[in-house]
């Protein structure tokens, strides 16, 4: 089994995310101790923003007549992709910056999202392509936004492009209300590490992944 363990806070050791996203690896270690772990740290070794010389993958016979920057960029993508494809579960740091996700991982996600490798169009519309893993999202928020709302667009976001992909089992671990004084910060990690359990004993129920 495999496990794509995804970071993309730039606080280091005073990221609540990060210290979800090792409770969660930690707890999936637990029950399922032969799985293997690559970790991510979008922050220590962000992924360059596409542009003109990354934007658009190509692969095989399509992939001649680059430069040497396209070549390296179509790489780039490819190994990102072929590693969100392999992994049977794909455990995701994602604080809301600005009522969405941090540029990091906007990043990786416009690596991974690839007509013809994660999604493709059909006559009848989009298809994901990468079912059959697990996602589990270590939310993190500084106010509280109980029922997502029009001001959700990390959570709300996330899961649209999980399931775009093809991905149904997406659970999240939320920690909320960290700006808002000590006492409902407590709280909200105390709560937070509690669920970490619940996530990934549930996932196993669901027999998305394999045990």
């Amino acid at each position: 089994m495999k496990l794509l363990h995804i970071d993309s806070s730039p606080l280091a050791a005073n990221s609540v995310s990060r210290q979800l996203t090792r409770s969660i690896v930690d707890q999936w270690l637990a029950t399922h101790p032969g799985t293997n772990v690559e970790h991510l740290d979008l922050a220590a070794q962000p992924i360059p923003h596409l542009d003109q010389d990354s934007l658009g993958f190509r692969l095989g016979a399509n992939a001649g007549g680059l430069s040497d920057v396209q070549r390296r960029e179509n790489e780039r993508s490819e190994r990102l992709v072929t590693q969100f494809l392999a992994a049977d579960v794909v455990v995701v740091g994602a604080p809301m910056y600005n009522f969405s996700i941090p540029t990091q991982l906007k990043a990786w996600i416009d690596r991974i999202a690839q007509a013809g490798r994660t999604f493709t169009y059909t006559a009848t519309g989009p298809k994901g392509l990468a079912g059959g893993k697990t996602v589990i999202v270590a939310s993190t928020r500084g106010g509280m936004y109980p029922d997502g709302g029009a001001a959700d667009h990390q959570e709300s976001y996330l899961l649209t492009l999980f399931g775009f992909l093809g991905v149904s089992d997406v659970r999240f671990v939320r920690a909320e209300g960290l700006a808002m004084g000590d006492a409902p910060r407590a709280k909200a990690l105390d709560a937070a590490q509690r669920a970490v359990k619940t996530a990934v004993v549930d996932a196993e129920e669901a027999g998305t992944v394999a045990g």
